[in-house]
């Protein structure tokens, strides 16, 4: 055989061989289409049922106190705290969790909801509830917890450097005589925190000669709903049931037992235990604080404690020219007092 001859057989042999390998290739394109389908109709599929509606839940009416408008709780750390809730579907699936206010991070873990009380976290500071079921939760707004700083933590008349001063039963060496439970700790970020509908934590803080933060204050819940209460039975007798036009100012919500005495107070004075409060309130809504005003607060206080005898406590009117201007302390120590300053 001839070079010529073997070169013309080696090209019809690669002629072969190419047109063999696309129709090789040719077949397997048309199987691939015969049979492809998309992924979705690969097998088919059962319809995908909707997630259960995660249930509605916010504070009971009564959550809120008598008045309605109470919108802070307070506890100690690890305390059992009254928080009922309204829940729309089935509480047992739930389990609730505390979140900070400052950072919205957990304060501790993951606990069954059962019941009207739950368990505070174990450090002070300011908390929301959060409603957990499985990985969704749900945060509840209007009610925010306060865990408090506890009492035994002031060591030296002082708490984390601010001054307070020593209590009646720590100078006669007694627990027998009352005390603070403990003080919530107060930051400048959130010293405009609502506590009620008109009143706010930094009514409450004492307006001593300390610029320090973090501030101390001990508050009390009741006399947050009797301060609200009245605020009520005032608009009740203007027939004003909205309560906007009501004009209210602190003078003093809680003193320190330091600023009481330097400052010549009551001996005792029930501002050093939270459950007292200098107000001044335009009652008869003409714009300004007088002498009337205060007899119709005192009027007010009256039925309040008729309608709440748990709230009796103390009143007194302070007008005349000693003062700028006249106002009226309020308190709910437990027992009835009145006088005039």
């Amino acid at each position: 055989m001839t070079d010529r001859e073997r070169r013309r057989r080696g090209a019809t042999g690669r002629q072969k061989a190419h047109g063999v390998s696309l129709l090789v290739f040719c077949t397997a394109a048309l199987a691939v289409i015969a049979f492809y389908q998309p992924p979705g109709a690969l097998a088919p599929t059962s319809p995908r049922l909707p997630s259960a509606v995660f249930p509605q839940t916010r504070p009971s009416v009564n959550a809120f106190g008598s008045s309605g408008e109470v919108r802070v709780q307070i506890a100690l750390p690890g305390q059992r705290v009254e928080y009922p809730l309204e829940v729309s579907g089935d509480p047992t699936s739930l389990g609730y969790q505390w979140v900070r206010m400052s950072d919205s991070l957990p304060g501790d873990s993951i606990r069954r909801l059962g019941g009207t009380t739950m368990l505070a976290p174990p450090s002070p500071g300011f908390y929301r509830l959060s409603v957990v079921r499985g990985a969704e939760r749900r945060v509840v707004d209007g009610l925010t917890l306060a865990v408090l700083v506890p009492f035994s933590q002031k060591l030296e008349g002082k708490l984390n450097g601010y001054r307070i001063g020593t209590y009646l039963s720590e100078r006669l060496g007694t627990k027998q005589l009352e005390r603070p439970t403990g003080f919530v700790e107060v930051a400048s970020a959130n010293a405009d925190m609502p506590l009620t509908k008109h009143f706010k934590l930094s009514d409450f803080i004492t307006h001593d000669d300390q610029d320090t933060w973090p501030r101390y204050a001990a508050i009390s819940p009741k006399l947050l709903d009797k301060l609200e209460l009245i605020l009520a039975e005032l608009s009740r007798q203007r027939g004003d049931s909205s309560r906007v036009g009501l004009s209210v100012s602190v003078h003093s919500g809680f003193r320190t037992p330091s600023w009481n005495l330097i400052n010549r107070f009551a001996g005792d004075s029930r501002h050093q235990y939270g459950d007292a409060a200098d107000v001044a309130i335009d009652a008869n809504g003409d714009g300004r604080y007088s002498s009337s005003d205060s007899r119709l607060v005192a009027l007010a206080v009256d039925a309040v404690e008729r309608n709440y005898p748990e709230l009796i406590g103390g009143l007194g009117l302070y007008s005349g020219p000693r003062y700028r201007t006249p106002y009226v302390h309020i308190d709910a120590r437990g027992t009835r007092a009145r006088w005039r300053g």
